[in-house]
């Protein structure tokens, strides 16, 4: 039985590799499009964040993440995630959850809508300020 699961399940079957073939081949434009949003996304949240007061000294090129420095806003980064959660009703990632050189961190995704990103600027600069 062992031999015929990993004969089964070791790699991806051909349907989904000839899928994959089709998304290499046929997504140009799609990707262009998604990079266009996702840079859009990135150009707006990356300075907004610093204008709230979160650190970053690195620009993100890859995957659609912010990795901001909050020590200004707290140490311990699950709770000041939590707390932002539950009183702004923003998500967002605690450093902490990267290891313990993330503490004093925390995650922002810009992999959503520009306007709910902008939207949740709002509700986090509304509420830190106001703390």
């Amino acid at each position: 039985m062992q031999k015929i699961q990993q004969n089964l399940f070791i790699s991806a079957n051909s349907f989904v590799q000839w899928a994959g073939i089709a998304a290499l081949k046929e997504t140009a434009e799609d990707v262009a499009r998604m990079i266009k949003i996702y840079n859009e996304r990135r150009e707006y949240l990356t300075p907004r964040l610093k204008e709230i007061g979160f650190g970053i000294t690195v620009k993100p090129t890859g995957a659609f993440y912010v990795l901001a420095n909050a020590k200004k806003f707290g140490s311990d980064s699950y709770k000041l995630a939590l707390d932002i959660l539950e009183n702004a009703l923003v998500a967002i990632t605690p450093g902490i959850d990267f290891g313990s050189n993330g503490e004093g961190y925390i995650r922002f995704s810009y992999a959503n809508p520009l306007e709910n990103i902008i939207e949740a600027c709002d509700r986090l600069e509304k509420y830190l300020v106001k703390s």
